[in-house]
């Protein structure tokens, strides 16, 4: 079973660089330019940000699903993100290098089956998770802090 991840689409949030510090504020954003790689892991490009890169820190719905795992968490995007050109079964560093948990749903939001491992590990997860005929996508998260990485769907390839 093939699989291809994807990050997050950059048009909705560069509006968001644009608004002032009391803005951000009272949308619960965060304003940070990077000071050390690793350690701020943009859900656009999916790779770290870069020292002096801006980046915005913010709560993003991720499973907005009518189910009991209806989720959203913190997650990073740069300022000048541009999503990945990923191949089938190709995982960014930025996932390789952490220990993540894959998290299985239906096509109604609904988790099926979940585990943590580390990164550099994943891919037989994610073609055990697949295996299941009724797992339509997996959700990656990091697995210590919780915040969202990336979604994994089925290739058809």
């Amino acid at each position: 079973m093939h699989f291809r991840i994807s990050g997050l689409e950059p048009m909705q949030f560069r509006h968001l660089f644009h608004l002032s510090e009391t803005e951000l504020a009272s949308l619960d954003i965060l304003r940070y330019v990077v000071t050390e790689k690793p350690g701020f892991p943009c859900r656009v490009s999916l790779q770290d940000a870069e020292p002096d890169e801006v980046v915005l820190l913010l709560n993003y719905t991720h499973l907005d699903t009518a189910t009991p795992y209806r989720a959203s968490h913190a997650i990073f995007v740069c300022e000048k993100a541009t999503p990945p050109e990923l191949d089938i079964d190709q995982i960014p560093d930025s996932i390789r290098t952490r220990l993540m948990s894959a998290r299985a749903f239906d096509a109604q939001g609904m988790m099926l089956d979940a585990d943590v491992v580390d990164g550099q590990l994943l891919e037989p997860v994610l073609r055990r998770l697949f295996d299941n005929t009724l797992v339509e996508f997996v959700h990656l998260h990091n697995a210590k802090r919780g915040c969202y990485a990336a979604r994994v769907d089925r290739d058809p390839k």
